[in-house]
């Protein structure tokens, strides 16, 4: 595999080249970067003329991300709005001795229990392990339902900071790796990811199979697809 840049106009386009059949298209938050990926023995004028039939299309796919909201960076203050799948919340910040926790009692309020002069990347890390417990929580249901339904076994799932992908997968070893970020999107949203990665254990790219196992396996795909790119990028995210 290998890779280049090219211009069109003031748009810079990345250029993989590895062993697929057809060129592939995309246009990538947080601020809208664009790959194309195409067969190994593709000429670059070949490419390059496909960008340009497609630049309206990019353009309009870039517009996207530069209108969509995007959160400042996170003081972890009481009063600052945090989301929990897909619902925002109010931090409260309780100072207390005993051991740190962080929990929702109310509708409205994320309460972190944190001792007196804890700091700010503390209180930071405190409410990352707790998100990654609370997707924690929601897989063991989730990966029995499509285990039977796609017809694959997932042998281990990891959540990680990721910059630039929801979820990523290895296809052979059947480990998926999602996104910590899915813990603020609805949960609709972390079923999407789980299931989009699993379907690439069957399809590693993104062909017209994979579509069309998407559209079997799961038919709203779409729609979630788009729900979870209107939620606001995190500051990691469109700071990137």
């Amino acid at each position: 595999m290998n890779t280049k840049k090219i211009k069109i106009g003031d748009i810079e386009i990345n250029i993989i080249r590895k062993n697929i059949k057809n060129l592939h298209l995309g246009v990538y938050p947080p601020n809208g970067r664009v790959r194309i990926a195409a067969p190994s023995k593709t000429s670059d004028e070949s490419i390059r003329l496909f960008a340009i039939s497609k630049i309206n299309w990019i353009k309009r796919q870039k517009v996207k991300f530069d209108r969509q909201e995007r959160e400042s960076d996170r003081e972890y203050v009481s009063g600052e709005s945090h989301y929990f799948f897909g619902k925002r919340y109010l931090l409260n910040i309780v100072q207390i001795d005993p051991k740190p926790k962080v929990e929702i009692k109310k509708k409205t309020h994320i309460d972190l229990y944190i001792k007196p002069n804890t700091s700010q990347e503390r209180k930071k890390k405190l409410v990352e392990d707790w998100y990654r417990e609370e997707i924690k929580k929601q897989l063991p249901s989730l990966v029995k339902k499509w285990e039977k339904i796609v017809g694959m076994k997932v042998k281990d799932i990891m959540i990680r900071k990721m910059k630039t992908k929801w979820g990523s997968c290895n296809q052979k070893d059947k480990r998926i790796i999602l996104n910590l970020e899915l813990a603020k999107k609805p949960l609709n949203c972390l079923e999407y990811i789980l299931v989009h990665e699993m379907v690439h254990f069957i399809e590693k790219n993104h062909t017209e199979k994979f579509k069309a196992l998407m559209d079997s396996f799961m038919p709203k795909w779409e729609s979630h697809k788009k729900e979870l790119n209107k939620y606001p990028l995190s500051f990691a995210h469109w700071n990137y």
